[in-house]
């Protein structure tokens, strides 16, 4: 089963090749990702690697975390669920009396 895991503390010049690459020595990368602000398309950071295999995934997660990648070091964690973040309506306008 895939594993999801969480990389942060990225330089912010790494790119989703490079971030894969230093996954892919401990196993098989399903997906590298880095998260980019939506405005300026520049790194926020951190960003996201899943793993095909639970056991290659808990060794690249021993290995890495805390390791100087890039020049900066990186902390590497299983990732958490997603949050629903679906608004919960409402924000309209409100009439005071």
């Amino acid at each position: 089963m895939a594993m999801k895991l969480y990389v942060g503390g990225l330089s912010y010049s790494i790119t989703e090749q490079e971030l894969e690459a230093v996954f892919a020595e401990y196993g098989k990368v399903v997906s590298s990702i880095v998260i980019k602000d939506r405005d300026s398309g520049q790194s926020k950071g951190f960003g996201f690697v899943e793993m095909a295999d639970d056991s290659e995934a808990k060794a690249a997660m021993s290995a890495l975390n805390g390791k100087e990648v890039s020049g900066r070091s990186i902390t590497v964690n299983e990732a958490r669920p997603q949050e629903d973040r679906r608004g919960g309506g409402g924000g309209g306008f409100r009439k005071s009396y």
